[in-house]
């Protein structure tokens, strides 16, 4: 019996030892998991935090894109619609320059030859690029002629297809009733009537364009051209002005583009 009793307690002891060996191998490994896990979990956070980030940063530069953008197009709004000749009087009649032109008129010209690869406009045809403030005149083969003009002003814009119906020199000018109504409310006196001649707002020609009440002429307010000054008319220089008047026919076809 005491020799058995030996051999049990020993066994027993094995037992106990064998018990606590496999808790302390088995805890580590636990504890080792828990770590991995935690590590995962947050590099997984920070992962998330930096395409958050990213994505912030994405948002932030498009609106500043789209703010520079809108800054830009308000800059050249502003500097589209300003009047440098004045108020709107001054940019009816303004100031002829004596510098050896026709009649006394300034013999300066705005207009260039250029490229020109829109081949749906037959040579002879007008087309007026308000936002770009140009008229160009198609030549043909590949070219035309590009006028600096004058546009209406915010409110007198328009846009279509024409014809040229009149032409005429030195133009006399029967301002609308409803300009006449509209300018004397502001206290500008306008005449029923005036005489063609250097003094004459329409400058020294004019094509009349049909269906509108609307001409192609030449101005004395120099400083308008580029300018969106007019009433919905379209100027030029009176040197390009002449310059046109002497290439275009009755019936050639215009179209006006906003």
């Amino acid at each position: 019996m005491g020799l058995l009793g030996d051999k049990i307690m020993i066994r027993k002891l094995l037992m106990a030892a064998l018990f606590l060996l496999l808790t302390f191998s088995i805890v580590p490994v636990q504890a080792y998991a828990a770590v991995d896990k935690t590590q995962d979990e947050a590099l997984l956070i920070k992962k998330k935090l930096t395409e958050l980030k990213a994505f912030e940063e994405k948002k932030k530069a498009a609106r500043l894109k789209a703010a520079k953008l809108k800054a830009e197009k308000l800059k050249v709004t502003r500097t589209s619609t300003r009047r440098d000749c004045g108020s709107f009087m001054q940019c009816l009649f303004g100031k002829s320059r004596r510098t050896g032109g026709l009649r006394g008129f300034s013999n300066r010209s705005l207009r260039k030859q250029v490229a020109w690869n829109e081949t749906k406009y037959a040579p002879g045809t007008l087309i007026v690029k308000t936002p770009e403030r140009a008229l160009y005149y198609v030549l043909g083969d590949g070219e035309a002629l590009r006028y600096s003009i004058g546009v209406g002003r915010e409110g007198f814009q328009w846009g279509g297809s024409s014809k040229i119906i009149a032409k005429q020199e030195w133009p006399s000018w029967t301002p609308p009733q409803i300009m006449i109504e509209r300018e004397a409310a502001r206290g500008h006196i306008l005449p029923p009537f005036m005489k063609g001649g250097p003094g004459n707002p329409l400058g020294a020609r004019a094509m009349y364009i049909g269906g509108t009440i609307y001409r192609v002429h030449g101005t004395n307010a120099e400083s308008s051209i580029g300018g969106a000054v007019s009433s919905g008319c379209i100027r030029m220089m009176n040197a390009d002005v002449i310059d046109l008047y002497n290439r275009v026919k009755v019936g050639s076809p215009i179209y006006v583009y906003q």
